[in-house]
C-alpha cells in the first residue's frame, strides 16, 4: 500500500521517463550530432545535493563510453572565489531540479562566457538557468512535492544516457535507453529488497558500488540520511579498502550495490573481503534480468526509493517531509 508522497512519485518515473525520452528524442539527436561534429576536449558537471550526485553517475558513463574526461565543478570557485575557468572547446552539464540556486548560476554563466558549450538538464523549463545556457534539456519529470527528490533524479540519470548514447551511437546502448521505462516499471512491480527489519537497530553504515554502480550509491546514501536519520557514507569497493574498512571491525552495516558490468568480479572480491572482516551485509540487486549494464542501475535505484520510504515509515519518520530541509535549496 503506498502511504507517502515520495514513494507515489517514484511510481511515476517510468511514465515520466517514457515522456521524457520521446520528447527530447529530436534535441538529443542534434546534440549527440553536435557532439560528434565538434568533441569536447573534455566535460565539467555542474550540480549540488542528489544533482551533484547524478554528476558521478554521468562521470563515469560518459568517460567510459566516451574516452572523454570528466569531473565536477565547485560552483563556489565563480560565485564566492570570483573566478573564471579556462573551459574552451569544453562541454558543461548543468543539472539541476529547480536551476534558481545562485552559486550553479553564477558558474554556468561563468562557463558559457569562457567558452563552453553549455548544457543545463532542468526540470523547471522556466527556471533562470535557461538565460544563461546554450541550451536547455527538459527532465519532464513533472511536479515533484516531496522534499526528498526521485523521479527527478531518476530523470536526471536517463537524460544522461539518452545524450550519451545519442552521441556515441551504440545500438545496444539506444536500444537499451529505448526500453528503459519498462526495465524500471518492472522494477516497480519486483519484489522488495531493503527491508525495515534489514536496518532495524542501525544508525550507521556505508554503502559500496563500483563504476556506475558507485554512481549511484552517493544517492542511496544521502537518502538513508535524509529519510530514514541513518549516517550512510558511499564508497567505492576499492577506495573503502584503502583505510575505512577498519571501521567493519565494529560489527558495521555495508550496504552492497552490485552491478555486472566489467566491475563486478573485482567489486565482489572486494565485498568478500569486507565481510571476511566482521561486516554485516544488506545485498541490493538489479531487480529485473537481462538489463543492459549502463542501464541496470537505474533499475536498482527504482527499487530502492520505494523500499527507502517504507524503512523509514517504520521508523516513525515522515520521508516527504525530513527535519530541517526545504525542496529548494538556495547557496552562494
Amino acid at each position: 500500500m503506498v502511504t507517502t508522497v515520495m514513494e507515489s512519485e517514484a511510481r511515476e518515473a517510468p511514465d515520466r521517463i517514457e515522456e521524457q525520452l520521446k520528447n527530447n528524442a529530436s534535441i538529443m539527436a542534434e546534440l549527440g550530432a553536435r557532439l560528434r561534429r565538434k568533441p569536447p576536449r573534455l566535460v565539467m558537471i555542474v550540480g549540488r545535493g542528489s544533482s551533484d550526485h547524478a554528476g558521478v553517475f554521468a562521470k563515469y558513463l560518459i568517460e567510459i563510453e566516451t574516452g572523454t574526461p570528466t569531473f565536477a565543478a565547485a560552483p563556489s570557485v565563480s560565485s564566492v572565489y570570483g573566478r573564471k575557468l579556462k573551459l574552451e572547446d569544453a562541454l558543461v552539464l548543468v543539472i539541476s531540479q529547480s536551476g534558481r540556486s545562485p552559486d550553479v548560476l553564477a558558474l554556468a554563466e561563468m562557463a558559457q562566457q569562457a567558452g563552453a558549450y553549455t548544457v543545463a538538464l532542468v526540470n523547471d523549463e522556466s527556471a533562470p538557468v535557461g538565460d544563461v545556457v546554450d541550451l536547455v534539456v527538459p527532465l519532464w519529470a513533472g511536479p515533484e512535492k516531496a522534499v526528498a527528490a526521485t523521479k527527478s533524479y531518476l530523470a536526471t540519470l536517463s537524460a544522461v544516457l539518452q545524450l550519451v548514447a545519442n552521441w556515441t551511437q551504440d545500438s545496444d546502448l539506444l536500444n537499451a535507453v529505448e526500453t528503459l521505462p519498462r526495465t524500471l516499471a518492472q522494477a516497480v512491480e519486483a519484489s522488495p529488497q531493503l527491508r525495515p527489519e534489514d536496518l532495524a537497530d542501525v544508525n550507521n553504515l556505508v554503502v559500496l558500488g563500483r563504476g556506475p554502480g558507485y554512481g549511484i550509491t552517493r544517492e542511496l546514501a544521502l537518502k538513508l540520511k535524509e529519510v530514514c536519520n541513518i549516517h550512510a557514507e558511499s564508497f567505492s569497493s576499492a577506495e573503502f579498502l584503502h583505510g575505512p574498512v577498519t571501521l567493519v571491525e565494529r560489527q558495521l552495516t555495508v550496504v552492497n550495490v552490485p552491478i555486472e558490468d566489467e566491475s563486478y568480479t573485482v567489486h565482489s572480491e572486494q565485498i568478500a573481503d569486507v565481510m571476511r572482516r566482521g561486516g554485516t551485509l544488506v545485498n541490493l540487486h538489479v531487480p529485473t534480468g537481462g538489463v543492459h549494464p549502463r542501464v541496470a542501475p537505474l533499475a536498482l535505484l527504482q527499487r530502492f526509493y520505494l523500499d527507502v520510504a517504507h524503512v523509514a515509515v517504520s521508523r516513525g519518520i515522515n520521508p516527504d517531509q525530513p527535519a530541517g530541509l526545504k525542496k529548494v535549496t538556495r547557496t552562494l
